[in-house]
């Protein structure tokens, strides 16, 4: 799958297609970090970004929206692997 093809995701009216496209990127989701040195990389994503504290006292409020962002990004990694391993 290209950077076009994946800047193009959701672009078109035909639902079949836009399907396709989503399953064809959890399963590149799945290619990549589906091997060992994959899931290592994907554990040191999650222990840095989503096993930690949102919101830290004393910091300001947009820390916390910042931290969702990144904990959001490595969520929908993990949930597009699994998507992929149910096809």
């Amino acid at each position: 799958m290209s950077w076009d093809e994946l800047e193009k995701l959701g672009e078109t009216s035909d639902i079949r297609e836009v399907t396709q496209q989503r399953e064809d990127l959890a399963r590149l989701c799945l290619r990549v970090l589906g091997s060992e040195d994959g899931q290592k990389l994907l554990e040191w994503l999650r222990q840095m970004y989503v096993d930690v504290p949102v919101a830290v006292p004393g910091t300001d409020a947009s820390h916390a929206y910042f931290a969702e962002g990144q904990r959001t990004v490595v969520r929908d990694l993990i949930a597009r692997i699994n998507q992929a391993r149910s096809l």
